[in-house]
């Protein structure tokens, strides 16, 4: 038995999280799948995935690890946990050199910083490339699902439906490593609006009129500009920087001129509660990274 190991599953299991083992060196499940189900134990009612059979039963937990040394999955639905996984690119790892472009917890900090927060202080472990997970407890009533890029670039989250790898862990990259303690802040409001990706306009042919895509445009503005003046307190900033992203694309499209966006938006912003600062910063970097990422049209609505 690998004691590192199993210590880290016990001290997942004292936060009332849910492991489950991964398979020696790897961050693949363990667990077997439906073609091989014996249908028996847990599974006599019907094949359990992984999600379904994360435990927090220290005496399961010791079995498992009694017969090989897994490495420690964290199922972060019925954990209870929203992680956000700030990644690395390719060539700029814990042992790969460097890279001009930046990474995930650089991308996030910025994030943070445009809806007018710091990066939260919570429990966060450096991954075996080098990129870091961060933990934290979701509020009541929130049903978050994993995303994948569609945040910013190497800025995804895990929920429902996924899982991270513990500290403690090991890869044929690197160990997971913990970088403070364990306590774990409840997800802010503000930032799960900044964690909410981009509306996806739906798809329709590429020779969609011009005067089509400008009135839903329009509508678009319209509608961000209210949700921008009704924002409660604490969610103001993340609405205020989710609104500029989404407009910034029919900027870059030419369907809304740059000036009547920021206009409306301040307008909005200050009708909320923010301050003329407040809004001036927060619109101008969401709009210009907006503007910069939607060079191409994607299509409008029929």
């Amino acid at each position: 038995m690998n004691t590192t190991l199993l210590l880290s599953a016990l001290q997942a299991v004292e936060q009332g999280w849910h492991v489950f083992p991964l398979r020696p060196g790897s961050k693949r499940p363990a667990l077997h799948g439906e073609q091989s189900c014996p249908r028996t134990g847990p599974c006599s009612d019907g094949h359990l995935k992984w999600e379904q059979r994360a435990t927090t039963d220290p005496d399961r937990i010791r079995t498992a690890w009694s017969q090989a040394p897994y490495n420690v999955g964290i199922a972060t639905g019925p954990s209870n946990l929203v992680v956000i996984d700030l990644d690395v690119p390719k060539n700029k790892g814990k042992n790969q050199g460097s890279s001009d472009a930046p990474d995930g917890a650089a991308t996030f900090k910025a994030l943070c910083e445009r809806a007018g927060h710091a990066v939260p202080a919570t429990y966060r472990t450096r991954t075996a490339s080098g990129g870091r997970h961060l933990y934290f407890t979701a509020p009541p009533g929130l049903h978050l699902t994993n995303t994948a890029g569609t945040i910013a670039e190497l800025v995804d989250t895990r929920a429902w439906g996924g899982y991270v790898v513990a500290a403690g862990s090991i890869t044929p990259a690197g160990t997971y490593e913990s970088l403070c303690g364990l306590h774990t802040a409840v997800l802010p409001a503000w930032l799960h609006a900044v964690l909410q990706p981009a509306p996806k306009l739906s798809q329709a042919p590429a020779a969609a009129s011009l005067g089509r895509s400008s009135r839903y445009a329009d509508v678009a503005l319209a509608n961000e500009t209210r949700a921008v003046a009704t924002a409660p307190v604490g969610e103001r900033e993340g609405t205020l920087f989710r609104a500029a992203r989404a407009l910034g694309r029919f900027v870059a499209w030419g369907d809304l001129p740059r000036h009547l966006v920021e206009q409306a938006l301040q307008e909005a912003g200050q009708a909320a509660g923010l301050t003329v600062a407040e809004c001036r910063s927060t619109l101008r970097s969401a709009l210009d990274w907006s503007i910069a990422h939607n060079q191409t049209r994607r299509g409008v609505p029929a």
